[in-house]
């Protein structure tokens, strides 16, 4: 396979991962359970890898745009977001460990993945820097 025909198909598979995760981040606009801006910044990094048309649409959509414009600009998270994210994380986790049966590892591990996470997000600027 000559390198032409590896970059043309690793371009290829790119957008098509961006376009699975724009789908994934329009159903999340919709359905609470479902996270709307990690897929699309995943399609963000698979479109910016793969297109630059692509990459500059995402970037400039009237939906989907304003999710992603302030983390690849600044590196921020609203203060909003992070409310909501942190708000939603915690409801997870406690329905995780008090309305169902999952295993005690299960709930312990998930939980302390929705830590990290959350000390993550609550760690970012919420505002650009002057």
């Amino acid at each position: 396979m000559s390198i032409e025909t590896e970059r043309a198909y690793r371009r290829h598979l790119l957008q098509g991962l961006g376009w699975v995760c724009v789908a994934l981040g329009a159903i999340g606009i919709v359905l609470p359970v479902m996270p709307t801006t990690v897929f699309l910044l995943a399609a963000l990094w698979a479109f910016a890898r793969s297109s630059p048309r692509l990459h500059t649409w995402l970037i400039e959509n009237q939906y989907f745009g304003p999710y992603i414009a302030d983390w690849e600009r600044d590196r921020i998270i609203p203060l909003r977001a992070k409310v909501i994210a942190v708000t939603m994380m915690t409801a997870s986790g406690l329905w995780l460990a008090l309305g169902t049966n999952a295993p005690l590892i299960v709930v312990f591990g998930v939980i302390s993945i929705l830590i990290g996470v959350a000390s993550y997000v609550v760690t970012r600027p919420s505002q650009p820097s002057i």
